[in-house]
Formats: structure tokens, sequence, C-alpha cells
């Protein structure tokens, strides 16, 4: 009993972190399959610790700040952010577009870091903390390219290829199709994308790789505008991207932290 309450409740709180302007207590019930008293009782007992909060108003319930606090306390203690900081700093001023560190967590793709390199014009910019989405994003592919045709389908299919609606025109939408953007990273050495994550968006990533495992543990993007970020500025960017991600891979503490937090298979639960 006690293992299914705790599913239930993460269950909420991974549903309520992706409806930032709250849900009502019976669409919370409806979208879990528990009963409306069930869920009630979860929300008071996350509302009596602070992590959610009912507004006055619409009585709605979201969550507050704590996770995110948590969270990013967490990274802060590890030196991750810091360590990469500097790191991305410069490669947004080399490329003068978006710099991101994502971090294998293992199944999954984080976005735990970022720089703006873009002073004017338009803009491309994500969400951190959000997962990557592995078959549309020069991350996902990038992450795909280092491991086994077999790990990296599994993957795949844990997680989807993705509706039309949640894609750029340019996605994947067959496996055949995924493969040959994960093949033509794995000869590049770094992964290249056009509008198939996002529309009008173009981006490249390069693997952050343990020194001791040869298994990548995460990985640095450069995102833009596809009218900015073209085949030719692609070109001048890669030397520096790739030396990016060769001076993390090289950091001891960096590697053991997402070593150990990304180091695991497919195999296991």
């Amino acid at each position: 009993m006690a293992g299914s309450l705790l599913r239930r409740a993460l269950d909420l709180v991974e549903l309520l972190a992706n409806h930032p302007r709250g849900l009502p207590l019976q669409t919370i019930a409806d979208t879990l399959d528990i009963p409306k008293s069930g869920a009630h009782r979860l929300l008071a007992e996350l509302a009596e610790h602070a992590y959610v909060v009912q507004d006055a108003e619409t009585g709605r319930y979201l969550l507050t700040t704590k996770f995110a606090t948590l969270g990013l306390k967490h990274l802060s203690r590890t030196g991750v952010v810091d360590i990469a900081q500097s790191v991305l700093n410069r490669l947004a001023d080399l490329s003068g577009e978006l710099a991101r560190l994502a971090v294998v967590d293992y199944p999954r793709l984080v976005w735990v870091a970022k720089a703006q390199g873009a002073r004017t014009g338009l803009r491309y910019d994500g969400d951190m903390g959000s997962e990557a989405r592995l078959s549309t994003s020069s991350t996902g592919i990038a992450w795909l390219a280092s491991l086994t045709d077999e790990e990296a389908l599994s993957l795949v299919m844990r997680q989807g290829l993705g509706s039309p609606e949640e894609c750029g025109p340019n996605a994947p939408r067959t496996v055949a199709a995924l493969m040959v953007l994960v093949n033509e990273a794995r000869a590049r050495g770094y992964a290249w994308v056009q509008d198939t994550n996002t529309p009008g968006a173009a981006a490249m990533a390069a693997n952050i790789v343990h020194p001791q495992t040869g298994r990548a543990i995460g990985n640095l993007s450069v995102a833009g505008p596809s009218l900015r970020l073209t085949e030719a500025q692609r070109d001048a960017i890669a030397p520096d991207l790739l030396a990016a991600a060769a001076d993390l891979s090289s950091v001891g503490a960096f590697s053991e932290y997402l070593g150990a937090l990304g180091g695991r298979t497919a195999v296991m639960s």
C-alpha cells in the first residue's frame, strides 16, 4: 500500500508539473484515475508540507516552487552547473546562439543549464528542466548515436516518436527515418537537425563522454532560428562545440557525478 500511495503522489506531482496554471480537483482525479477523495487526501498532505497550494480564486491546485528549489539546490551542491556555466557562456558567445547543457538521467535526457548568445533579432530559447524528445532534438539524437541500435530504439519506443502537433515539420515519422539522422550523427561526430523538434529552429549537439566508461553522460547543444543557423554556420561552429564537449568530458568531478546518474543501462528497472 505504501508503495502504491507513493506512486500516486509522484504521478500527481508530475501531472501538476506539466500544468503550471494548476488543475481542478476533479480533473486531477480523472486524469490519475483515482477517487476524488483519494486525490484530495494526497493534495492535502502535499499542501501541509508546502509542496502544493490551492488558488483561493479558482480552486485549482498547483505546485509551489519547493520542488524546483530542491532540484536547483541539488544541482548547485553537485557543482555540475557551476563547472559547465563558463563553458556554456563561451560557446554562446562564439556561436551567437543558445547553448545548452543536457544530462543523462537514465532513461531520460534533461536540459539543466543554458547561456544565450543572441543579442538582437530572433532568439530561440527553451525550458530548463524539461525532458528532451530523443527522436527530434539534436540533443536526443546525439545521445542515441552513442548507443547501440537496440538500446537507442528501446529508449525511443519508451518515449514515443511524438505526434505531428508536438514536433517540427521535418520530424522523423518512422524508425527508419530516425536511424538516418542517428547514423549521420555517428559519421559526423555530432547531431544536426532542422525543423524537427521546433518549427523554424535548427540545432546541433555533441556528447560529453565519461573518460573511463566511454558512455555519453550528457551533451552540449547550440540552437537557433533555422534562417540564421544554416549549414554554413553549423560547419563554422562545429569545432568550438566539439572542443567544449571534450573540455567537459575531461573534468573529473563533473564526469563522476554524471557518470553515476546516467551510467545505468536499458535492462535495469
